[in-house]
């Protein structure tokens, strides 16, 4: 078990070690939607890559993540074949977000021996994810054109 310091260090450490080996701007935070981002997320049992819709309007979450559901079918065939879609996704503090992600097993932010693989994931996960939405952004934006 680490103390906290030790766990933020290794924390920061790893986040390092993974821009070192990626030196690449994400698009995370940058979607041009408000409250929909792309995340990197680990600890001690897996690694994931995330998209979160975290609308405090819940018709406004639907609408988004019913559209990315409705290319669910070109997202699983052309980018990412093993991508979860969950609308009503709870997060540990209640808030109910929907999520689509992709999930490695058996890595841990605490084993450096299985960092490089994380690394790989994340990079192999979060390109084509991106390159999905860049492609399908303007469908996905426009809230007046339907599902």
């Amino acid at each position: 078990m680490y103390s906290k310091e030790e766990s933020l260090h290794l924390k920061k450490e790893f986040w390092v070690q993974f821009s070192i080996a990626y030196p690449k701007k994400w698009l995370l935070y940058d979607t041009k939607i408000r409250d929909v981002a792309f995340k990197f997320y680990i600890d001690n049992k897996k690694a994931q890559v995330q998209l979160d819709i975290e609308m405090k309007d819940e018709e406004k979450r639907k609408i988004y993540f019913e559209k990315i559901e409705s290319l669910k079918t070109i997202l699983m065939d052309d980018f990412i074949p093993d991508v979860i879609l969950e609308r009503n996704f709870y997060l540990e503090n209640g808030k109910i977000i929907s999520r689509i992600w992709v999930e490695k097993l058996n890595v841990s932010i605490s084993n450096k021996n299985t960092w490089q693989e994380v690394f790989d994931f994340f990079n192999d996960t979060m390109t084509p994810f991106e390159h999905f939405f860049y492609e399908y952004q303007d469908y996905i934006k426009n809230l007046e054109q339907n599902v």
